[in-house]
This record gives C-alpha cells, sequence and structure tokens, in this order.
C-alpha cells in the first residue's frame, strides 16, 4: 500500500538544544533504516519550511500508523496521510 504523508515540525522553543539535537539524530537513524529497508520510498523537503513529503510503501494501514508514531520526534509533527492507488491514466 502507497500513502503520500506530509509531515510539519515544530520543535518547542523552550526544548534545550541538546535535547532536541539527541531527537533529530535518532529521527535520522529511524528514517534511513527505513529507506533502507523499503518501506520509505522517498522524502522531498518543502522549501522554506519544517516540513517533508514522502512515499511509504507498506502492507496495511495498521503498519503506516505504527511507523509513524515510532518516529522519535512524532510528539512534535502535524501529520497528514493519503493513501494512494494506482491510475488508470498512467503509464506502468
Amino acid at each position: 500500500m502507497l500513502f503520500l504523508v506530509r509531515m510539519d515540525v515544530n520543535i518547542p522553543r523552550d526544548l534545550p538544544a541538546d535535547e532536541a539535537n539527541e531527537i533529530k539524530a535518532r529521527e535520522k537513524a529511524y528514517s534511513q533504516d527505513l529507506q533502507r529497508d523499503g518501506r520509505w520510498k522517498s522524502i522531498w523537503r518543502v522549501v522554506g519550511e519544517y516540513a517533508n513529503y514522502s512515499i511509504f510503501d507498506v502492507s496495511s494501514n495498521d503498519e503506516m500508523h505504527q511507523l509513524l508514531q515510532g518516529l522519535p520526534l512524532f510528539p512534535f509533527m502535524k501529520i497528514d496521510v493519503t493513501p494512494l492507488a494506482a491510475h488508470p491514466s498512467a503509464i506502468a
């Protein structure tokens, strides 16, 4: 199942810098592991924002939910998830 996911990050300004940096390092490692195993297919920055659009390829809605909840930055994110389906006019 393919999903388009927008993630907007809002780390509180009063979070100590060392704590924020540690969370971001864990986030990077977690996301790169998912990219290596093929579930996080691609990721793009949104210009001028602390946000991204990503494509995930997972087996179920539940798996998608679990992966997102596992993100170290999850508590500081607004996430929009859109399930995708093949378009009949797409050239395969």
